[in-house]
Parts: C-alpha cells; structure tokens; sequence
C-alpha cells in the first residue's frame, strides 16, 4: 500500500513537471485581466438600456437537479471537452445577462422534490413534495384532496392567449417537471392506472399520462419518453418486442397514442418513436408532434444510439420549427431530465455529460429565436449533494484524483464527491482504496460520506439565468414560484395584461391607432358631404377638431394611465 501511494505522488509530480503549463502564459501578465475586465464593464454599462418589448416567445429550460456546483463542473467538462483547461469556458447560459437566485423548498420540505417544485416555476405556488399542479392543501396520496385545490400552469396561460406549446424531455413525459405543466395529481407517481391504488380510481382520480391528452387536448409538441404509460397491459413495445418489462401498463385496456393519432389524423399530426421518423419530418408540415422514443426515460446521452435516439438538442430544434409557425408565439418547456438521475446513482460523469447536452440545446434555441421577442430562462428545480474540491490544479480533469492522498487515512479520492449515495464504500473496515479503481468509467459512483441507495436533493438556492425581454425582473433572490409570473407578465399573458396596452409597446398602441382612423374617417366624410365653401372652411375647422383629439386622448393616457 505505502508502494502504490509512492507511486501515485511520483505521478503527480511527474505530470506538473513534464505536462503543458498548468495556465496560459498570457495570465501571468496584469494587462491581460485589466483587459478582460473592461471588456465586461463596457458589455454591463450596455445592458442599462432595459429590453422592455413584449415576449412573442417564451422558453424554460429546467436542468433537474442542476446546482451551481453541477453548473461549474459541467462548464469545466465542457472546455475539456474542446481542448481546454476548462474553468475560463463560458457555458450557453453563463452568456446570459441576468442573473438570479429561487428558493426551492416545498410547502412542507426544506429539501425539496421535483414535483413541488415543478408546481411552483409552472404554476407560479408553491406546493407540498409529491404533487403536482395543485395548492398546498392538496394532500400527497389522498385522491379526495385534490378537487377544488387544482392549479393551472404557464403552459394553460399561454395556450389560452392563442400561442403554440410544447414539452420536450429527456425524462418520461409524465414525469414529475413535464406532468406540472398539464396535470392535477396528489402523488407524482401515478404514471399510469396500474401505479395508483383502488381507492384512488374509485373515487375518480385521473393517472398523469390520461390528463396529458385530455387536460390541454391540444399541446403542439410533446417529445420525450414514457411509452409503456400509453398502451393496453401487456401490448409489447415497438423497439423492444420481446422484453416484457417494456410492454404497456394501462389496466383499463386504452391505446393512448391511438386515440391521439385519430383525433390529429386531420390536423397535421404526427406520432413517432425513432430518430430517423422524427428527422424525416418536414416541420412545416407538422401542427402536432407526439414523440415517444423509450418505454420509460431516455437513455443517457453517454449511451444513446445516435443513429435511432434523438439528442436533446436535436429534439428541441424540432420543436421550435413547429412552434415558431405561430404568428402569436410559443411557450416551451424544455427538461434535462437527466441530471437528476445520474446524481441520484451517484454517477457524475453521466450527470455532467448531460448538463452539457442541455447547454447545446440551449446555444441551438439561440441561433433560432431573438432576444428582441424571446424570454428565455434557465435555472433547475434543487440541487443534489455534489460537489468537487481538494485543491485540483488548473485544467486537472473534472473526473480526476485530488493531487494529494489523504492525510487521515493515506489514500488517494477524486475531486468529485458526494456527500451521500451508492458510492459510499467499505472495504476490510475502511473507505476503499480507489487505486485500482477506474475512476473515468462512465457509470463509476464517486465516493460518498453516508451511504444511500440513492443521493439525495441538495438544500440551497439555484441559479436562474435570464435574457430577453424584462429578463431584468429577475433579479437578487426570489422564491422559485415568482418565476412564471416575470415570464406571464413579459409576454401579456395570464393575470398581469394591463401593463400591455399603457406602456407604448405595440399592443399599447392599438385603442390609440383606432381612435385616429375613425377621427380620421370622419373629417373625410365630413368634407366630401359639404359644398365648395364648407369645403374650404370646414376642412380647417375638422384637422383642429382632429388635432385637439389626439392631443387630449394622449394627454390622457399619460395622466391617468389608461386609454
């Protein structure tokens, strides 16, 4: 052991001696970062000119389970991913100019879970752990609370104003992020009729994946996994034929994508369960899209196939072909479903890889949208217990060893560590020696400090990054239900529209437009019906008239602030 510990610091001594300079040679000198500096002072001296247009478009991308510290290291991974140290790369997100901070505790949780919290950026309240799209006094499990206590999402309010919506996750589309948008349910967990109880289905209880085609009958796009919710017990899948745990669930003997696939059969819609379909698609041809690529969630994006599995980024490009067709706008949700999970299993490697496909997704919304008319906001639901340390050294691998062992225990650990989860280890009695160990494997569960089937949520605040119009209302700390509220009141949807008609955006302009072109239509009229002298005198008479009526209808809007 004291051989093999030699070895490791020879190593690191070796690779510091030999290797490229552990930080560009440019930053040894002061000018570069006074430079650098003053680079960004003059970009923030730019964003005092506040973009106060009213959103067309609005875009929500959810990193579930994205924490700050998952945040730095997945920009680290990014950068080494190019050929870079990695810790000076700029993430999509990180090129937004606002930035905030939500609480994320549940009515009744101090660490949080993704259904509550779902509840509260979607439907703007917060809400108890486990349910979704109902109040607080709605509770977990008990069907007969949820009546009365039903709360519509951003995604209602939107396709209530006329504009096209769509979901795309890397999850099940019934789960907990998705499902908030569209469902009124007391337990996340009812995918299906087979997951919930008798007394549930007796009492008249809906599962989640039969309130997404018959709450909002008419969501443009949904792409994400979750086949098996959708099909009769026992119906073997498509893709996977001859694996039972793949067959569908539902006792009640409905084909879900059948009943949708007739209802669009006249409305341009589409179903489709592969990459290559879903490619093939001419997106000005397609008004509908049901794409249902897993039985359950997507496949890591370290293991998707990708000549038959879609990528998130793909998807997402998709979807804003379709959605942006509609002259009134679009409202989408986009979830890196993913993260989550590959923390929860305590596989950080897999977690990061996703973050960083969710940023591609989110440059590929960029080169496709404007900030003129696009709200777009990124921010994730709760963080997890993960982080990274042990003073590294410029550029060193986000997946690699601390640069010194132990000085408890004398063995080697990995920046990355969790503070709980399956990575917790014991050997003979003691932490395990990870020397022999390959760390850099995709699915290697970083060392924990407790030992979990499954790591947890993480506590603290997490970060929200905004651009577009009224991105700036998101600022300091806010609780996370405060969310769909900036977004409703940026694009005049939902409850706060006054603002949208007297405060001289295009909308404000309208009753103004109108009272000119009637005032405008009369004096004409006026004029033509008279003779040649009241012609001459009349006309004069009728542009003071017009005149000291625009001039009063202004004067009014600005003392009163109504027109």
């Amino acid at each position: 052991m004291k051989v093999s510990s030699l070895l490791i610091i020879c190593f690191c001594l070796i690779s510091r001696a030999l290797g490229k300079p552990r930080f560009p040679e440019q930053e040894k000198d002061p000018k570069f970062w006074t430079a650098w500096a003053q680079r960004t002072l003059k970009n923030a001296l730019t964003l005092q000119t506040l973009n106060t247009n009213i959103a067309k478009n609005l875009i929500l991308f959810l990193g579930d389970g994205m924490g700050v510290p998952t945040v730095t290291a997945a920009r680290i991974l990014k950068g080494q991913l190019s050929g870079q140290s990695g810790e000076e790369t700029l993430l999509e997100m990180d090129k937004f100019p606002f930035v905030s901070l939500a609480k994320t505790y549940n009515t009744n949780a101090q660490v949080p879970d993704s259904a509550g919290t779902a509840t509260a950026y979607l439907c703007g309240v917060k809400a108890n752990e486990g349910t979704v799209g109902v109040n607080a006094a709605a509770v977990r499990s008990q069907c007969n609370t949820t009546k009365g206590n039903e709360v519509t999402s951003i995604l209602r309010w939107a396709k209530d104003a006329g504009k096209s919506v769509g979901i795309v996750t890397t999850t099940r589309v019934n789960h907990a992020t998705p499902s908030a948008a569209y469902a009124h349910c007391v337990d996340r967990d009812w995918y299906s009729d087979n997951e919930m109880p008798a007394d549930a289905l007796e009492t008249g209880c809906k599962d989640i994946a039969r309130q997404l085609f018959e709450n909002i009958p008419d969501i443009n796009v949904i792409m994400g996994g979750g086949r098996r919710y959708m099909f009769p017990r026992n119906t073997p899948d498509a893709e996977y034929p001859d694996m039972a745990k793949h067959n569908g669930t539902r006792k009640d003997g409905r084909n879900l994508v059948k009943e949708w696939t007739d209802r669009m059969s006249n409305k341009k819609g589409h179903y489709v369960w592969n990459k290559q379909q879903l490619l093939s698609l001419n997106p000005s041809n397609v008004d509908y899209l049901l794409g249902l690529f897993e039985p359950m969630d997507l496949t890591y994006d370290l293991e998707r196939n990708d000549e038959t599995d879609p990528s998130l980024t793909e998807m997402v490009d998709v979807a804003i072909k379709i959605l942006r067709k509609n002259p009134n706008g679009f409202y989408l949700l986009v979830e890196g479903g993913r993260i989550d999970h590959g923390h929860h299993e305590g596989k950080a490697k897999q977690a990061l890889y996703e973050a960083v496909e969710m940023d591609r997704a989110i440059g590929r919304a960029d080169l496709m949208t404007s900030i003129h008319d696009t709200l777009t906001i990124v921010t994730a639901d709760h963080s997890h217990m993960f982080n990274f340390g042990g003073y590294t050294a410029r550029g060193n691998t986000i997946f690699g060893l601390a640069p010194m062992l132990s000085d408890v225990d004398q063995k080697p650990y990995t920046s990355i560590i969790y503070g709980n989860g399956p990575g917790y280890k014991i050997v003979n009695g003691v932490r395990q020696n990870i020397t022999g160990v390959n760390y850099l494997d995709n699915n290697y569960q970083a060392q924990a400090a407790v030992p979990l089937v499954s790591e947890t949520h993480g506590g603290e605040d997490v970060a929200v990054f905004a651009k577009g119009p009224l991105a700036h209302l998101l600022h300091g700390v806010h609780e996370q239900n405060y969310i769909p509220h900036v977004m409703a009141y940026a694009a005049c949807i939902g409850q706060n529209r006054e603002h949208c008609t007297t405060n001289g955006g295009a909308a404000g302009l309208r009753p103004i437009v109108s009272n000119l072109i009637f005032i405008y239509i009369t004096t004409i009229f006026l004029t033509i019906k008279t003779s040649r002298y009241a012609v001459c005198c009349t006309f004069p008479s009728a542009l003071l008239w017009l005149l000291w009526n625009v001039n009063r209808l202004i004067l009014g809007i600005v003392v009163s602030g109504k027109t």
